[in-house]
């Protein structure tokens, strides 16, 4: 395939969350998170945003243990937002459970459900729920495989290494959705986007850093992959997760982000061996092609554009859940990206999709 083309001039718009909470460390409490949860899908519905997507997460810092829960009391409440997992991570948990879950809630939101499968930032889950890391790439393999088995048939006969072998039995509720959609979430990895496009699911990419054009072979070998196995090409979803920060004016949003960024950034990067996350680097991802969707939101949607039309995606979801980020901040950016980004990114795909492309 030559370049890559927009398979769609119509975009999806939504959020994505850890829920930080951080107790003790100047956050909020779990359970006030959940509730401030609640509050944002409902907001987020209401200002017309496509998606709410919750990763699971099992560290202090985090409420999103059981985010099928958290979804779950939202879809009493909200109408047309879909509800989806950012990650499940699917190498540590029961896909028989992680099936049932995401149909309940696809029956209670009346068909808004979906999961998407990954393998997660984080390794905490794999001791707490007794797996060997030496195991990674085999459980996760294994685990996708019969979870798509069970969402295409209700009875389900499966042997595998490291769950108790399935005979012909049933598992319910089964979704509203035929086939509830299960996305793929990937950091990155080749390998990652190869076995989504040979599955002909939908993919998600998370773009932390570095410049998002860089995701570019990637979207090729996703697509090269899924024409190879015989599915259409026209037909495949594309999906990226960013960090970002609306607010009334471009320098507004980056002075109030950048203390909230460097201190999650240099926290994780104390763990993990990183270099010092500093105002430069900041500064660098804002930029028109950097991964750092931080302004005003004429600036941000100029960004989203500029990344479909790199990356032919479908879906844009903004990440910007710390706890030292004041919670009417929080809800003030999902508010700008329902009522002004998301119009523009939509109005000037429809421009570009009618041939005024100059």
């Amino acid at each position: 395939m030559s370049g890559i083309s927009s398979q769609t001039n119509t975009m999806e718009i939504g959020m994505s969350t850890f829920l930080h909470a951080n107790p003790g460390n100047g956050g909020v409490s779990h359970a006030e998170r959940l509730r401030q949860a609640i509050e944002e899908i409902q907001l987020a519905d209401q200002v017309g945003l496509d998606v709410y997507a919750i990763g699971e997460h099992h560290r202090i810092e985090y409420t999103s243990s059981s985010p099928a829960v958290i979804l779950a009391a939202a879809a009493a409440t909200t109408k047309r937002i879909r509800l989806s997992s950012a990650v499940t991570v699917l190498s540590s948990d029961d896909p028989v459970r992680v099936y049932q879950d995401f149909a309940t809630l696809d029956g209670l939101s009346n068909g808004r459900a979906e999961i998407m499968a990954g393998r997660g930032s984080f390794i905490e889950s794999f001791p707490l729920f007794g797996y060997d890391l030496k195991d990674y790439e085999e459980l996760y393999e294994e685990k996708l495989e019969l979870l798509l088995k069970i969402r295409a048939s209700e009875k389900v006969t499966w042997r595998g290494g490291h769950r108790p072998a399935i005979d012909s039995m049933g598992v319910y509720p089964r979704a509203q959705q035929e086939p509830l959609p299960v996305w793929i979430g990937t950091g990155g990895s080749p390998e990652s986007a190869v076995r989504a496009g040979l599955l002909g699911l939908p993919i998600v990419f998370s773009i932390l850093g570095g410049a998002p054009q860089r995701f570019a072979p990637l979207v090729e070998l996703y697509k090269e992959a899924a024409v190879r196995a015989g599915h259409d090409p026209n037909k495949l979803q594309i999906a990226t997760h960013s960090h970002g920060f609306i607010a009334n004016t471009t320098q507004e949003a980056a002075e109030r982000y950048y203390p909230v960024m460097a201190g999650q950034m240099n926290h994780i990067g104390r763990e993990r061996g990183w270099s010092t996350y500093t105002r430069d680097s900041y500064d660098s991802a804002r930029s028109l092609h950097g991964a750092l969707y931080v302004g005003d939101p004429e600036y941000v949607a100029e960004k989203i554009v500029l990344l479909h039309k790199n990356l032919g995606l479908t879906r844009f979801m903004m990440y910007n859940d710390f706890s030292s980020l004041p919670h009417r901040d929080l809800l003030r950016t999902i508010e700008l990206l329902g009522t002004k980004v998301a119009p523009i990114v939509r109005k000037e795909l429809a421009r570009q999709a009618s041939g005024h492309n100059d």
